[in-house]
């Protein structure tokens, strides 16, 4: 059971990708315009995509390049023997040891940023070719895989998809699943020609999930050019945009998914809300459910169940390590749809003692058992 009392899966761990991933990755065809990261600031999860920064820092981005300004001297500590290896897959299972992960689901860091590009239909020459994208994300999901090597019994990828074209995307889950191995897709919570996640489009790509048997999972971040801006793009400080940004995306997508009619397609499948938080959940579901009687059966008539009843049978959100309002939400929803996550490397983890931090939060040993492990198990369908 390792340090702590109960077993423990990381529902969202990250990997540091090195700068020159897509340069040494990519097919020889795209080299010449592969994506490159940027290296000027600490543990910089900038990358280049053309001619745009996509992770776009704006007036936070002095700040952050200051010593301190962003992470404390505790996690230079704390990352410095992982930086010192480069980030590679040896320190990658060194830091769940250190923090008491049996097992991790593994998302990107430059990578939650590489497709914020929208198409050029929409940005013009400087957006993203829809098979400019595919290549993009199939070079990460190689590299991926060859990471997850190290030790696949305890590492599983999260395959990244491009929605810029869904055939692509289909293709591209089904390859990540059958020949690599990986037990999700993942997806920005922006969208892709301005066309929301329930759109039909995208039908074929959750068929698919669903055929599979793995999860759609959806993780923000930070600014990036796709549309809408879920931080609110007026404002200039890192403290209030990021704030915004993240669970205003993943709420965004619970709307679409729930309200939309995906799920009503598509009963069996599974999505992951992460890097979120979840203490908004009982406060949206309430005004959905409000609305879907007010308006719902002239509006979505296909729709046979209150929005709220498709997010407790087919989501699972990710708590926190110090969300104390957990424990509203479980008086709420429960404690059957919500996983664990430390965050690792990031400026905002409490790595390593999220798994800590997490045990003080007001939950039952109950309710912490399945969060920490049985929830996991069931959205990515890994036995422990």
């Amino acid at each position: 059971m390792g340090k702590h009392r109960f077993r423990v899966a990381d529902s969202d761990m990250h990997v540091m990708e090195p700068p020159d991933l897509w340069q040494r990755y990519i097919d020889p065809a795209w080299k010449h315009v592969a994506p490159v990261g940027l290296t000027e600031l600490r543990r910089d999860m900038r990358v280049k995509v053309k001619s745009h920064v996509v992770l776009r820092l704006g007036p936070a981005r002095p700040v952050a390049a200051k010593p301190g300004a962003v992470w404390s001297t505790d996690q230079d500590r704390a990352y410095a023997a992982a930086e010192a290896r480069g980030w590679d897959a040896a320190s990658q299972i060194a830091a769940m040891d250190a923090e008491g992960l049996e097992l991790a689901v593994l998302f990107p860091s430059r990578g939650l940023f590489v497709l914020g590009l929208d198409s050029p239909q929409v940005m013009g020459v400087d957006g993203l070719e829809p098979d400019f994208a595919a290549v993009i994300a199939r070079a990460y999901n190689d590299w991926l895989a060859d990471f997850c090597r190290h030790d696949p019994k305890r590492l599983f990828g999260a395959g990244m998809v491009a929605p810029h074209d869904v055939e692509s995307a289909v293709a591209e889950t089904r390859r990540c699943v059958e020949q690599l191995g990986f037990k999700a897709i993942f997806l920005a919570p922006g969208c892709v020609n301005r066309r929301p996640w329930h759109d039909r489009y995208y039908d074929p790509l959750w068929a698919e999930c669903e055929r599979l048997g793995i999860p759609i999972t959806f993780h923000g971040g930070g600014q990036t050019w796709l549309k809408p801006d879920f931080s609110l793009e007026v404002l200039d400080k890192l403290m209030m945009w990021h704030s915004f940004g993240q669970p205003l995306g993943v709420m965004f997508v619970a709307t679409c998914l729930t309200a939309g009619g995906v799920f009503e397609r598509f009963p069996k499948l599974r999505a992951g809300l992460l890097e979120g938080n979840c203490a908004w959940a009982p406060w949206l579901f309430y005004r959905l459910d409000e609305h879907w009687e007010w308006v719902g059966r002239h509006e979505v008539p296909e729709l046979r169940r209150k929005p709220s009843e498709y997010f407790r049978s087919n989501c699972f959100l990710a708590v926190e390590a110090d969300e104390a309002p957990v424990r509203q939400y479980v008086e709420w929803f429960g404690d059957d749809n919500l996983v664990f996550s430390t965050d690792y490397p990031h400026a905002d983890s409490k790595y390593p003692k999220s798994v800590e931090s997490f045990l003080e939060l007001p939950l039952s040993d109950d309710s912490r058992r399945k969060v920490l492990w049985d929830n996991w198990s069931r959205l990515y369908a890994i036995a422990g």
